[in-house]
C-alpha cells in the first residue's frame, strides 16, 4: 500500500492521470462506473502482485537471507527499468541528482527494513505496521479534526495487533516494520519531487539503480557466492518482477484513466492482500484479533484518503 502524497498521486514516478477531457466519451445509457472497472482491476492486480512477490521473497530468505533477497530484487528491477525507460543521464542539474539520489537511498532503506521485518514477523502484520508511515503522512497533510478519528482507528488496530505489548510478535521485527513505514512516508515525498524533475519513469529508474548499487555490498557480505546460484537468481528475478516491474507497469496504465483518490483507496487494501498472500503462500494464519486489527488499519487508511481528497475538492470549489 502506498498512499499518494499531496503532490503526486502514486508511489511510482509516473505521469499524472490524463485530464478528463482526453478520456473517451461514455456511450449513452451506460453507467460511467463501468469505465473504471478496467483500471481498478489493474491496480488490484498490481497490489496482489506486490504482496505475493513479498511472500515469495520470504520463502527465498533461507537461501540468501533478507539482505540477499533485497539485493536481487533491486538489481533485477533496476536493470529492467533502465532497459525499458532508457533514462537520459545528461542535462540534469545538481539539485535533480541530489533528489534522485535521496530517493534511491530512501528506497534502499525502505526495502531493507521491510524485508528484515518479514524475516521475523508474518507478512500481514508487517505490512499493517508499515502502512502507519503513509497513514501518518496523509493525516498530517490534511490537518483536519476528523483525522483524529482515523488516527484513533489506526492506533486501535495497532493495539489489537500488539496484544497490549507485541507479546506474540518479535519486537525487533516490529521495530523494523515501523522503520520501513517511516521510510515509506519519506519515499512518497521524494517520489513526488523526483516525478516533478524527471519525465515519465526516468527518475524512478535512476533511483532504482542508485538503490541497487548501495545495497549490493550488503548483499554480497551476507550471501556471497550464494547470490550466483541459478535457482536463487531465477527466484530473485521473479520477486523483482512481481514486486516492482509488474506493479509499476500496471499502475502506470491504470493512472491514465483512474482518479488518484480511487487509486489511493485501493492501495489501502494492501495489508489485507498481504495477509491473504501470507496465508496462501507461507501458511501464516491470522487470529480473529489480528484480522480485526488489520481491518481497522485499512478503514483508517481509506478514511484518511477520503478526507484528504474531500479537502482538495473543497479548495478547488472555493477557488
Amino acid at each position: 500500500m502506498n498512499l499518494p502524497s499531496t503532490d503526486q498521486p502514486a508511489h511510482t514516478s509516473v505521469p499524472a492521470p490524463a485530464p478528463a477531457a482526453t478520456a473517451a466519451p461514455t456511450p449513452a445509457g451506460r453507467p460511467r462506473a463501468r469505465g473504471a472497472l478496467g483500471p481498478v482491476g489493474l491496480v488490484l492486480a498490481g497490489g496482489i502482485s506486490v504482496q505475493f512477490g513479498g511472500a515469495l521473497a520470504v520463502s527465498l530468505m533461507p537461501r540468501v537471507g533478507a539482505l540477499g533477497v533485497v539485493t536481487l530484487r533491486l538489481l533485477v528491477a533496476a536493470v529492467v527499468m533502465l532497459i525499458v525507460c532508457r533514462p537520459r543521464v545528461r542535462g540534469h542539474s545538481r539539485t535533480d541528482w541530489g533528489t534522485v539520489i535521496a530517493f534511491g537511498v530512501t528506497m534502499a532503506a525502505m526495502n531493507g527494513l521491510f524485508y528484515q521485518a518479514v524475516a521475523r514477523i508474518p507478512l500481514g502484520p508487517a505490512v499493517t505496521l508499515e502502512v502507519l508511515g503513509p497513514l501518518a503522512l496523509s493525516v498530517l497533510a490534511s490537518r483536519r479534526a476528523v483525522n483524529l478519528v482515523w488516527a484513533g482507528l489506526a492506533l486501535g488496530g495497532v493495539f489489537l495487533l500488539s496484544g497490549g505489548g507485541f507479546g506474540d510478535l518479535d519486537p525487533v521485527g516490529v521495530a523494523f516494520a515501523l522503520g520501513a513505514g517511516a521510510m515509506w512516508a519519506t519515499y512518497i515525498v521524494f517520489n513526488a519531487r523526483t516525478g516533478r524533475r524527471f519525465p515519465q519513469a526516468d527518475g524512478l529508474a535512476l533511483a532504482m539503480a542508485v538503490a541497487a548499487v548501495l545495497f549490493l555490498p550488503l548483499g554480497v557480505v551476507e550471501s556471497g557466492v550464494r547470490l550466483l546460484d541459478p535457482v536463487t537468481i531465477t527466484l530473485g528475478a521473479a520477486v523483482a518482477v512481481l514486486s516492482s516491474v509488474l506493479p509499476y507497469t500496471l499502475e502506470l496504465l491504470a493512472l491514465r484513466r483512474l482518479p488518484a483518490s480511487t487509486f489511493a483507496v485501493l492501495m489501502s487494501l494492501e495489508p489485507g492482500i498481504a495477509a491473504v498472500a501470507g496465508f496462501l503462500v507461507l501458511g501464516q494464519a491470522l487470529s480473529l484479533t489480528e484480522a480485526l486489527a488489520i481491518a481497522l488499519v485499512i478503514a483508517a487508511s481509506m478514511g484518511a484518503v477520503r478526507t484528504q481528497v474531500g479537502r482538495g475538492k473543497a479548495k478547488s470549489a472555493q477557488g
